[in-house]
C-alpha cells in the first residue's frame, strides 16, 4: 500500500511531512523515499530526486512516466536532508551547487542526471563519465524566445532603436541621420542547432541571405549555404550580421577572436547568445573601440555577471542583456516534455532517449 499524506507509522513514530514523500508500508516495515528505515526483507526502490520545485500536476506526470521509481523534491529541504536524498538518488532532475557537491562525493547511487538547461559547460563532464552516469540536457526549449531576442537586438542596432531609447530617457528629440535595413543583407549563424535554425527561419522571412556554420557542414532547412568551422573566416568576411549560437567546448573556446574580427566588415553587427567563452572578450572590445565592427548585441559573457567597470557597459553601439534571452513563461512546460520522454524511455529501456550528451563532443 502506498500513501502520500500519512505522517505516522503504526507504532506511533512520526515522519517529517513532505508533499513529495511517498511511504510504502509492507508487512509492518516503512520505506521512506524508497529506502528502508526499519523492518527487514524489503528491497529499496530507486528515487528520482528533483532540485526544481515542480507543481502538483507536473509531479503526477513525472510519477506516471516512471512508476518504478519514487519521486522526491528537495526544494525547501535543509542542507543535510538534501544531501542525503541526492546521495541516494538514481535519477536527479536539475542542477545546483548541492548536486555539484554530491557528484564529487564517494558512494553516490546516481545513474542519470537530467539538466533542465540546454548548456552543460558548467557541469563536470569528465567526472560524470568516469562514474558511468548518463547526462541529458533540455536543448529544444529555447528556439522561439532566443531567436526573437536575437532579432530584437539585430533590428534595434540596425534601426537605431537603442539610440532612440537613450534619447527618450534624456528627453531629447534627435532623429537618427542614418539607419540600416536587414532586408537583402547576409546573416551568418554560427551553430545551426534548434536555436540557429529558428533564427535562420526568421531571417528568411526578412528577406536575408542566410549562411550557416556547423561542425559537420551538412545542409539544413532555412540555410542558403552551409559551411564547416574550418571555413569560418570565409563566412565572416561575407556577412553583415554574425549570430553566435555555439556551445562552449574545447574546440569553440575563443573561436571568435582577433583574427575573426579583423576579417569582418566595418559595418558588421556581432550578436552572441551562445556562450561567452566562445568569444575573446578583449578582442571584441578592441574591435568595437577601433570601429572594426559597427556594433554588438551580447547576452552572454566570459565573466558573469559582467563587472560594473567593464568598458562594454558604456559603449553606445552595444546592447547588453544579463543572460536572459532564454526566459519565457513556457520554459518549464517545454523542458518537462523532454524530461517525460526521457523518464518514459528510462522506465522501459533503462536509459533516456533525448539530448544525451556526447562526451567527446562535450554537448
Amino acid at each position: 500500500m502506498r500513501l502520500s499524506t500519512s505522517y505516522y507509522t503504526e507504532i506511533g513514530m512520526r515522519i517529517k511531512p513532505c508533499r513529495t514523500f511517498q511511504f510504502d508500508i509492507v508487512l509492518g516495515a516503512v520505506v521512506i523515499c524508497g529506502k528502508e528505515r526499519f523492518g527487514k526483507g524489503i528491497k529499496p526502490m530507486g528515487t528520482i530526486v528533483s532540485v526544481h520545485p515542480f507543481d502538483e500536476e507536473q509531479v503526477k506526470a513525472i510519477q506516471e512516466a516512471c512508476p518504478s521509481l519514487d519521486y522526491v523534491s528537495v526544494s525547501g529541504f535543509g542542507a543535510d536532508e538534501a544531501r542525503a536524498a541526492l546521495m541516494d538518488a538514481e535519477v536527479i532532475l536539475g542542477w545546483n551547487r548541492d548536486v555539484l557537491k554530491i557528484i564529487h562525493a564517494d558512494g553516490i547511487s546516481l545513474k542519470w542526471l537530467q539538466n533542465l538547461g540546454a548548456g552543460v559547460d558548467h557541469i563536470p563532464l569528465e567526472r560524470l563519465q568516469s562514474l558511468g552516469v548518463t547526462l541529458t540536457h533540455a536543448s529544444g526549449v529555447h528556439p522561439n524566445g532566443i531567436s526573437e531576442s536575437i532579432f530584437a537586438m539585430l533590428l534595434s542596432l540596425t534601426r537605431n532603436v537603442h539610440i532612440a531609447i537613450r534619447n527618450q530617457q534624456q528627453q531629447t528629440w534627435k532623429p537618427s541621420k542614418i539607419m540600416g535595413e536587414a532586408h537583402g543583407k547576409t546573416i551568418a549563424i554560427l551553430g545551426t542547432g534548434a536555436i540557429g535554425l529558428e533564427t535562420a527561419k526568421l531571417a528568411q522571412a526578412f528577406g536575408m541571405n542566410v549562411l550557416g556554420v556547423r561542425k559537420s557542414g551538412v545542409p539544413a532547412e532555412w540555410v542558403d549555404r552551409m559551411y564547416t568551422i574550418e571555413q569560418l573566416n570565409e563566412v565572416l568576411a561575407q556577412s553583415d550580421y554574425i549570430v553566435n549560437c555555439l556551445p562552449l567546448t574545447a574546440q569553440t573556446k575563443h573561436l571568435v577572436g582577433r583574427e575573426q574580427f579583423a576579417v569582418m566588415k566595418p559595418s558588421a553587427i556581432y550578436i552572441n547568445i551562445g556562450r561567452g567563452g566562445t568569444t575573446d572578450t578583449a578582442a571584441l572590445v578592441d574591435a568595437l573601440q577601433q570601429e572594426r565592427i559597427a556594433g554588438a548585441g551580447l547576452d552572454v559573457f566570459e565573466q558573469e555577471p559582467l563587472p560594473q567597470e567593464h568598458p562594454l557597459w558604456n559603449m553606445e553601439n552595444v546592447i547588453i542583456t544579463p543572460h536572459e534571452t532564454g526566459n519565457t513563461p513556457y520554459y518549464m512546460d517545454r523542458a518537462l516534455s523532454i524530461v517525460l520522454d526521457n523518464l518514459t524511455n528510462y522506465s522501459a529501456q533503462g536509459k533516456p532517449c533525448r539530448n544525451v550528451v556526447d562526451w567527446q563532443a562535450q554537448y
